[in-house]
């Protein structure tokens, strides 16, 4: 009998962290199999590994303990990938070689899947003086550019791209410029932005003082602080970024104070790191350790919790040795300072069980107990593992102990810390968790509420039929098994129907245990005045939060599908979600058919000795021509490494079925720093753009897209339909189904699981 509860469970495992064979031949033949190897990795570095693997696989077995999705799928397959999550890279240099020295570091870090964070702070502000050069400084945004452009052009572990986040102070001489940079809708878009805010400024704003923007001890301008202020405030009201983060409570609330500061975090903020930190995730996954749900006498099982909380600490330190590092800096500050990022997810499910609204005052301190059990039983694991393996190597008892965040914590975890040391410096954290609360059953992510209760998802199949399954909220279907056809109780609320200062309550309740910080969404209606808008951030400050992340839809960034449904029950046929276009995604990748028809193009590379020749042949599928694999060939040895390379990857897009068009924008991205050329009246900055001109003819050329630089021939978006109301924004870039929504800053696609940052 299978595990998976749901068949979108089961597609997950298999698209993200089934372990296979190059030619995508099955190793982990179930389920099972993937959490016996992930067990047996993890206790590899133990002294009798055989008891803790199977502690561990008890642990994962059901679904209990949910490692992030780079250890579930890098665990034991012996691949050269990292099984962390996040970074934050060295301090960028202000000098043209120390930033470039940076960018390499950063590619060659996201190259083995690692998101990434940057603080932009250090570099001089547009304008400045180059001396020796006699030249003005560009300033950071120009450098960021360049990084946005490499991070398009790298497919890091899997599927998934890299994700970075850049951080400005807000007294910064550019952080105008930084605050408004997504008014392009063209530009940075694979960061997320931020900006650090300090207490001083906090202050400012509350009395409407000046504020001074400095750079290296010059102030460069001098503005009120509510002036600032509200320009952020603006620019997330309608663009849904920068995002803020309250740098100076991060750095008084930090365990490692005494010997670290930080000034970024990695891309869905939940880990504030320092230079070169790294942190690895897991999750605890609450609404498997209730007992007795949807009863009177319904109890989270606090002993259970306990248990299991002690293995999943176990099993993160083990990953910190077992783990590889795209760069050595990255290894030995991991080593130095041990920090594990354990969370939870399904605390929205877990509260509709025991019978709470989530984001009521009960809710809220039913949260704040349950997390403080959790960081207790988290550091007094930590100790024993310092009794039996060393605390870690950095640390120092009293300075430890100084900390905001110790300060709180109960006298006897604080007297053993003080005895026996601890093995690692941080250990809690509540990370982004669309795609294992998915895999988990569809679970509610992370602390944030249920999105949907239900949806219909609608998958086309290998001969061109569709099938439809209905993808229910675990609490939900519990529900339904339990009860019936009987309507949901009142205190069933979701993300749609949530007043904004109940999400900042929960936020709040959470972060007092949580001694790194949250990756939360704060779901705001469109309607929202600006005025009460502004009042969330006020509130997530005044409350003790360490950031603040807000979504907002409208008709800039786009709304979220959401599905039609009442607080009383879930409609027999949930209709939401449903694309109507051919652009949506395959359950498997397609079987080639014995013959297909296709073009072959030449391209003659100026100053090559050997032209390329690329075929691009198509399939029919439901009546529409769309591109089904590409063959690359030249004379040219030199060329031969990456165009049998190129050939395989972009066949594997086309044959997954979606919007494949965004390998013609990736292809005509790239630039070669030796210079492009010149080809029939255009520049061409690579021959990889050159290619990719040659698929984005073929493209127009069958009417899979409008035209060069258009959109798709067919727009799935204008046969969407939800409940009558026509959707905004953009289509899945994996899938293309309009089944996009916002998860702890992650645009996440609901329909395959897709996530730019997760």
């Amino acid at each position: 009998m299978s595990r998976f509860s749901a068949p979108i469970a089961e597609q997950i495992w298999d698209m993200k962290y089934r372990l296979k064979a190059q030619d995508g031949t099955p190793i982990d033949a179930s389920v099972e199999d993937s959490w016996r190897r992930i067990a047996r990795a993890l206790a590899e570095v133990e002294a009798e590994p055989a008891v803790w693997e199977e502690r561990f696989y008890n642990a994962l077995e059901g679904f209990k303990y949910l490692p992030a999705g780079r250890i579930t799928a890098g665990a034991g397959t012996g691949r050269n990938v990292t099984m962390f999550n996040c970074f934050v890279m060295g301090t960028v240099p202000d000098s043209m070689g120390g930033i470039f020295d940076a960018l390499k570091e950063a590619a060659l870090t996201m190259q083995q899947g690692g998101g990434i964070g940057y603080d932009f702070s250090t570099i001089r502000p547009r304008g400045a003086e180059v001396k020796g050069v006699a030249a003005d400084a560009s300033g950071p945004l120009s450098f960021m550019d360049v990084w946005d452009a490499m991070c398009r052009t790298i497919m890091s572990a899997g599927s998934r791209r890299g994700a970075m986040m850049a951080t400005m102070r807000c007294d910064h001489p550019d952080v105008e410029a930084f605050i408004e940079a997504k008014k392009d809708a063209a530009r940075l878009r694979m960061f997320n932005l931020s900006v650090l805010i300090t207490d001083p400024f906090m202050d400012a704003v509350k009395a409407d003082a000046s504020w001074d923007l400095v750079f290296q001890g010059r102030v460069y301008r001098t503005l009120q602080a509510r002036d600032l202020w509200n320009k952020i405030m603006r620019n997330t009201y309608d663009f849904a970024e920068p995002g803020v983060i309250f740098i100076d409570r991060i750095n008084k609330a930090n365990n490692l104070g005494y010997c670290e500061t930080i000034a970024a975090t990695n891309p869905c903020g939940e880990q504030p790191l320092p230079p070169y930190g790294a942190c690895l995730l897991g999750s605890i996954n609450m609404p498997t350790l209730v007992a007795g749900a949807f009863t009177k006498g319904a109890k989270l099982d606090l002993v259970a919790m306990d248990d299991l909380v002690r293995l999943a600490v176990r099993m993160m330190d083990n990953v910190v040795d077992a783990s590889r590092f795209p760069l050595p800096e990255q290894q030995a500050e991991a080593k130095a300072k041990r920090r594990i990022g354990l969370g939870v997810t399904g605390l929205a499910d877990a509260l509709l069980m025991v019978g709470l609204r989530y984001g009521s005052v009960e809710a809220a301190a039913q949260t704040e107990a349950w997390m403080k059990a959790i960081a207790r039983a988290s550091y007094l694991a930590s100790v024993d593992l310092a009794k039996e393996k060393g605390a870690f190597p950095l640390f120092e008892a009293e300075g430890y102990l100084a900390s905001g965040n110790m300060m709180q914590m109960d006298d006897d975890v604080r007297e053993a810390i003080r005895t026996h040391g601890i093995r690692n410096a941080l250990l809690t954290s509540i990370a982004p968790t669309g795609t294992i609360s998915l895999y988990a059953g569809n679970v509610s992510s992370g602390i944030e509420p249920v999105f949907a209760y239900a949806y219909t998802r609608k998958v086309l199949q290998k001969d061109g039929s569709r099938t439809e399954e209905e993808v229910v909220d675990y609490a939900v279907r519990l529900w339904r098994e339990l009860k019936g056809d009987a309507a949901l109780p009142d205190y069933f609320v979701n993300a749609q129907t949530l007043p904004p200062l109940d999400h900042v309550r929960m936020q709040a309740a959470a972060q007092k245990w949580i001694d790194s910080s949250i990756s939360k969404t704060i779901n705001c209606p469109e309607d929202i005045s600006f005025e009460a808008f502004k009042e969330v951030y006020m509130a997530a400050w005044d409350q003790g939060c360490k950031g603040c992340t807000t979504y907002r839809p409208n008709a800039v960034t786009g709304s979220v599908l959401t599905v039609s449904e009442s607080s009383d029950k879930v409609p027999a046929e949930a209709p939401a979600m449903v694309a109507g276009g051919e652009v949506v995604y395959l359950t498997d990748p397609l079987d080639r058919p014995a013959a297909l028809e296709g073009q072959t193009y030449k391209v003659k590379w100026p100053g090559s000795e050997h032209a390329l020749y690329i075929t691009i042949n198509d399939i029919i599928i439901a009546g529409h021509r769309r591109p089904f694999e590409v063959f690359i060939n030249s004379k040219n040895m030199e060329h031969f490494a990456w165009t049998v390379a190129l050939t395989r990857m972009i066949s594997a897009v086309f044959r997954r079925g979606g919007d494949i068009s965004f390998v013609v924008e990736e292809l005509k991205a790239v630039f070669d720093p030796r210079g492009g050329a010149w080809m029939e009246g255009r520049y061409i900055p690579s021959i990889l753009a050159a290619i990719g001109g040659v698929i984005e003819r073929h493209l127009v050329s069958i009417g899979f897209i409008e035209g060069e630089g258009m959109g798709l021939k067919t727009d799935p978006q204008a046969e969407v339909m939800v409940v009558g109301e026509r959707p905004k924004g953009k289509a899945c870039p994996s899938c293309g189904s309009y089944a996009l929504q916002m998860k702890e800053g992650c645009m996440t696609c609901n329909d395959c699981g897709h996530s730019k940052c997760g």
